[in-house]
């Protein structure tokens, strides 16, 4: 009821079912999801959601939504503490899919590798330029900011 009133009075409507919340995955998680469940079958979604960073609600969420893709299939297995549990396991579209994600990140790591050392590049020009420039209020660099400078040009 509040938030209808709210709506209304702020000219929108509400609509009469709850709209779903999608939780955006990176295809960085994505991948990182899709390999650990092909490394790790039998994990649990606790032992999932702390490698990846993320809750176990959103996890299970992401999990879901992969055996809604028909990219995981789940199956029922006893652990040894005798408990119901499953294994995630990919399916042939999973992989596939994990290959073209792969192939993504791939791409854009490499891109901002590319950037990160054009970066690192103009950085270095920038306090070379600095050090044969004399300054009337600066102090000469000291011996140990000479080696500090010549250990980045060497590497």
């Amino acid at each position: 009821m509040l938030r209808a009133s709210f709506a209304i009075r702020h000219g929108g409507s509400v609509p009469e079912t709850p709209t779903k919340v999608r939780l955006h995955l990176s295809d960085e998680r994505r991948y990182r999801l899709l390999k650990l469940l092909c490394e790790q079958p039998q994990a649990s979604q606790r032992q999932l959601s702390q490698a990846l960073g993320i809750s176990v609600g959103s996890l299970n969420y992401a999990v879901n939504a992969l055996i809604d893709r028909g990219w995981v299939k789940a199956n029922n297995f006893r652990n040894s503490r005798n408990k119901l549990a499953y294994a995630y396991l990919l399916t042939p579209s999973g992989i596939d899919a994990k290959a073209r994600i792969a192939v993504r990140f791939l791409k854009r790591k490499m891109d901002e590798y590319e950037a990160l050392e054009q970066e690192i590049a103009q950085l270095k020009a920038e306090v070379a330029e600095m050090n044969d420039r004399p300054s009337v209020n600066a102090h000469p660099p000291t011996d140990a900011a000479r080696d500090d400078l010549s250990k980045t040009d060497a590497s």
